[in-house]
Parts: structure tokens; sequence; C-alpha cells
């Protein structure tokens, strides 16, 4: 038989099954042997592979308790979440058992009872990596209960005394055993759970009304944590701070480069119908998130998120489809007019530094003007800017752009231009679509009117550029 299979201690035993290593020794080895195979430690994390994972690897391979110390929107929940993965598929668990004891070396007292009463007709169950991780989020209303455990009163009326260990519910922490448990934002953590946490991860004791058991826990213990209040002096006890013996500091994308392959990862752009966003524009969307983290505006203690940039890219692709289905369009293109329906996923997410005369809409406005026109600066060069601008000098043209004007008319707007496909490096040698056409001009005019080489008059329809 099988280990996979096996339903009692001694099928387990007669299938030659190896007693489970430690949860600290299975993380260990199966990360050594991810690294091996030239796999990536975790999926999905674009822009960590050269500074965050090779130091979490180090501190699985060390196994130490580690906390994740970064900004929000920093993927630090996500991290903790795919450790899970670095857990055996299966392993063996004593049956009914709330703390998923080795049937090989129970050590809660139901357990240790069934099994010197059962002897190898222990029944066993399966558990997967799902099943042996716990989450908490530390809020003002955790309790001592919710994570070491509370007298159950349901079992004190069945009989048993307030001494009898079996008396006891078991909390988050101990349901964790040969598992990972991870306290999210640790900070906010009240002194007393925080000494109750400590206990659990250094002397392997568990104080419940009275009792005092030892349980030899088997446990990797992760936290996240704004760097500013883990620092802060007070907010977490230096006996628990020194318990976790590495930090694993996260970072923002370092480029927008490294933003879009986040934001291409993540954001759920509406399938139907299709929508495309032009190059440009998506950098647009990257730049505003990197301008916004460098302004002195904006409390960048707080952070700007990743989902700040994620959010934004979805607003767009929406609007988009939104203005297509009132103007019928089949294949809509993300322009410059759906880039102003970010002030409803930017409202809120920019945390103002101190007292600012401007306001928020104010500070959203500049910052998706300056994003546009760094955008506009990387992909026309100013050499090129005099040659876009000559058949409004020579015709005295004017240009309607906005959302009620449909992509007939922007097609006609382009023939007055001297080879508009040819400006734009992704779209030079290939034909572009109504809905990209539509999408450039506004980018062009947009960018010329920020360099201050157009004028822009607001009208009903949307706005008009002339020389």
């Amino acid at each position: 038989m099988s280990a996979g299979v096996a339903t009692t201690l001694g099928e387990l035993k007669s299938s030659g099954y190896t007693p489970s290593r430690g949860v600290r020794q299975e993380l260990r080895d199966n990360v050594l042997a991810r690294l091996a195979r030239g796999e990536a430690l975790l999926d999905g994390l674009a822009g960590y592979q050269e500074t965050v994972l090779p130091t979490l690897a180090t501190a699985l391979v060390a196994g130490h308790d580690t906390v994740l110390l970064g900004e929000r929107g920093q993927a630090k929940s996500r991290i903790a979440r795919q450790l899970a993965t670095l857990l055996d598929p299966l392993v063996p668990a004593v049956e009914g058992c709330e703390i998923h004891d080795n049937p090989f070396f129970p050590v809660c007292a139901f357990c240790r009872e069934k099994a010197e009463t059962l002897g190898d007709a222990l029944p066993v169950v399966w558990i997967t990596p799902e099943e042996r991780y716990v989450e908490k989020l530390a809020t003002p209303d955790t309790t001592v209960a919710d994570l070491v455990g509370e007298i159950d009163p349901i079992r004190v009326a069945e009989g048993r005394y307030l001494a009898d260990e079996k008396t006891i519910h078991f909390g988050l922490l101990p349901r964790a055993n040969r598992g990972i448990f991870v306290i999210n934002e640790l900070p906010e953590l009240a002194e007393r759970l925080q000494v109750a946490l400590l206990s659990a991860m250094e002397e392997r004791d568990i104080q419940i009304r009275g009792h005092v058991i030892r349980l030899p826990l088997d446990l990797f213990v992760v936290a996240t944590a704004n760097p500013e209040d883990y620092t802060n002096r007070g907010r977490i006890i230096t006996p628990l701070k020194d318990r976790f013996g590495t930090q694993v500091r996260t970072h923002y994308p370092a480029d927008t480069v490294a933003e879009l392959a986040v934001v291409e990862k993540e954001a759920a752009v509406p399938p139907l119908p299709a929508v495309t966003v032009p190059p440009y524009v998506a950098k647009i969307v990257a730049e505003l998130t990197r301008l916004a983290r460098l302004d002195s505006r904006i409390n960048q203690k707080s952070g700007v998120s990743v989902r700040f940039t994620i959010d934004n890219y979805e607003t767009v692709c929406a609007n988009a489809v939104r203005r297509a289905a009132i103007q019928q369009e089949e294949s809509p293109a993300v322009r410059i007019c759906d880039i102003w329906a970010l002030r409803s996923s930017m409202a809120g997410k920019l945390e103002l530094d101190g007292w600012q005369a401007e306001g928020e809409d104010a500070v959203m406005d500049t910052l998706v003007d300056s994003a546009i026109f760094s955008v506009f600066q990387q992909m026309i060069p100013e050499s090129e800017w005099d040659r876009l601008l000559a058949p409004f000098v020579s015709a005295s043209l004017a240009i309607e752009c906005g959302e009620q004007i449909p992509p007939g008319t922007y097609m006609e707007s382009a023939a007055l231009l001297d080879n508009p496909q040819g400006w734009l490096p992704p779209f030079a040698g290939r034909q572009m679509s109504a809905g990209e056409v539509s999408a450039m001009v506004e980018f062009l005019l947009e960018g010329l009117y920020l360099a201050r080489k157009l004028s822009r008059a607001t009208v009903s329809s949307g706005s008009t550029y002339r020389r």
C-alpha cells in the first residue's frame, strides 16, 4: 500500500512512510529542490527576482521566522500566501485533530489518549498545504482566545473538570501546528497578544485561563508590517522582534516596465468587447504612479500602492468599453479622453502631506498632465514637433476630440496630418485600427498642448485643439 492511501497508523508504517520532517526542514528541502531545478521560488511576483526573493529563500533555508516589511501594496500578503506552495503536497495527520497532530508523535491530550487506546488502528487523514496555512489580520478586537484558545463551555458541560486539558478549544496558533502561521499588520497586535505569540514561538507554552500547556508546536511564523509602524518604539515588544530571524524588505517596482509587468498579471480587463491598450497609454498609467511616488505633496510614508496602478489600468479600459458601447464601436482602444476617468479610481488613494491649498482634485490633475507629457517626450522627439505643427500653421487646422467623437472623424483628422503612423514606434510599419488612430490623434494633440505648442478650448463635445 502506498503512503498516500494509508488510512491508519499501521498502514502508514507498513507502507514504509518516514515520519514527516519538521515544517522548517520541509520548507528548506523544498526550497533547495526548487532552486536546483532552476524554478522560480514563487510565481507571479514581477520585479522581485533579484531583490526580495533571494533574501526570502535565504530566510527559509535558515529556518528563520520572518517579517515582511514594506509599504502598502507591495505584495506582502501575496508572498506569505504563496509560501504554502513550498510545503509537501500531502502529509498525514491524526483524524479529527484540531492541531493536525503527527500520528507518529501525537502531542495533544485527545490524540495521545487515542494513540494509547487504538495503537496501529489510529485513524489517519492526509492534509493539503492549504489546510496547513493559517492567516490572521491583527485588529483591535483580536483576543487571546482567537490567537491561543479558550475554555470550551460545552466540553465543561459534558462533565469534564476545568483543569482537564481536553476542555480547551484551540485558537489559530495551535491550529497552525505543522504549518505556516501568518499575522498581518503585526504592530496592530496588542501587547498581551504579542506576549502570547512570543510564548508560542519561544517557549512553546500556551496559557489559557490558568492552564499552562507545553505543546511542542511545529510552526513557521511570518509577520507583515509597515516599516514606519514596525520601527516605531513601543509598537512591538523587543523580545518578539528579536524572535524574527530575518527581515525581508519589499519595495515598489523599480521602473514603469516592472510596474506594467505586475499590472498585466493582475489587472482584470473587460474581455468583451476586446479593448486595445496602446503602449503609450499603458506607460501613462504606470508613469502616473511613478510621479505620485516622487511628489512632495503626497505622504510617501503611507506609500502609493501597486493597486493604485492596477485600479487605474482597469478604469481606463472599462471607460473605453463603456464609451464603445455608446458609440457602437467594434474595436475600441483606450484614448486620452479615457484617462480623465481616473479621477474616480485615484480619489482617496493619495494621502496629501499636510495642508495643500490646491486640494486633491488639483493634485490629481497635475499628476495626469505630467504623466501624459512625460510619455509624450519619451516617444516623440522634440525635433519632430515642428512637423506635427505644420498643418496647424499652414491651414489653420482645428481638430475636435472627446468621448462623443466617433473613430471615423478621427480617421479624417489623421488624414490631414503628415504621416501620423510614422510618429509612434509601436505602430510604425503596420496598419492601425480606427480605434488606435483615434487614440494616437488624441495623444499627439494633448502632448502638443502640454508642450505649449497648441491651444485647447473646451466645447460641449470635448476639446478643440488649434494653433
